[in-house]
């Protein structure tokens, strides 16, 4: 027997979404944590501060340079890492707040979304694929990327619902790209991904095959915490956000990348901005969770 837990009502009133108690799902109640033994020996001005995760890939530098050159800056500790390790910390309260893959949501005890943006798309993403050799309808095993849940949890809706393919599906815990061969496909995200487009033979971008299976535009991360945090921060930071995301054309003039038009990929690729589309899919890609996890 398999629980889903769910979380509480701020998360789905925060992002607008519809009340999660319609998909039929059990309302979580948290309990009172511990205090956490990392903490001992911890220097109390860092105590002071808020302790924030951003995914290491370079579609997060926009918004990593926002947050750089604001003063907000000076209320948090920052650190960098792939999208399922930050969600781990997240769920361990290593981590106060990350932009972490929305698929933790559900797990996330006291789960908050914070501010307006995140990592998301209206169409192709160009970062989350599925490569082969062979035509999608041939592909009888999936190697799944190990660095994003959301990711891997989106290929297996799409697979079952939109594709309708019978394959197997193996976990990685490593680059998987040289086993990509005959009709084994793999996922791969992030850099990575955008690395190993111009060897592929076939590309299946997830983004754009959400945008054709629902026609919503796909989250893939947010800003989450695990706790109420103060309200001056979250008008802060947000701003911090904003003003990076209003320099991304510029940042991504600035770096050498042969493999793809960072361009493209900061201002039209991924958007930042979470709209009032993006809610919907972002509720519609839950619900489908949901019902992954009634299985």
């Amino acid at each position: 027997l398999s629980v889903f837990p769910t979380f509480g009502l701020s998360v789905f009133r925060s992002f607008g979404l519809p009340d999660f108690r319609s998909f039929g799902l059990p309302v979580f109640r948290s309990s009172r944590l511990p205090i956490p033994s990392y903490l001992c020996g911890t220097n109390l001005l860092e105590l002071e501060k808020i302790r924030v995760g951003i995914v290491n890939y370079l579609n997060t530098l926009p918004l990593l340079k926002g947050i750089e050159q604001d003063p907000v800056r000076e209320q948090i500790l920052l650190s960098g890492e792939y999208p399922s390790r930050l969600a781990q910390a997240l769920l361990n309260n290593e981590l106060d707040m990350g932009l972490v893959p929305v698929a933790i949501l559900p797990s996330l005890p006291g789960a908050q979304l914070v501010g307006d943006y995140g990592i998301a798309c209206e169409g192709p993403v160009a970062s989350v694929c599925l490569f082969a050799d062979c035509p999608l309808e041939q592909v009888t095993t999936i190697l799944l990327d190990y660095q994003s849940r959301s990711s891997v949890a989106l290929l297996r809706i799409l697979v079952e619902k939109h594709w309708k393919l019978k394959v197997n599906f193996v976990e990685t815990t490593t680059d998987c790209s040289e086993l990509i061969t005959g009709t084994t496909a793999g996922l791969i995200i992030g850099d990575r991904c955008l690395h190993f487009r111009k060897k592929a033979r076939h590309i299946f971008d997830l983004g754009a095959a959400w945008k054709d299976f629902t026609g919503l535009p796909f989250v893939f991360a947010a800003w989450v915490s695990n706790k109420q945090l103060p309200e001056s921060f979250v008008r802060d930071f947000n701003r911090a956000n904003e003003a990076g995301v209003q320099q991304a054309a510029a940042i991504a003039a600035g770096i050498d990348f042969p493999d793809y038009s960072l361009e493209e990929y900061f201002t039209k690729n991924i958007q930042y901005r979470i709209t009032p589309e993006m809610r919907k899919g972002l509720a519609l890609f839950l619900h489908f969770l949901a019902e992954q996890h009634e299985k």
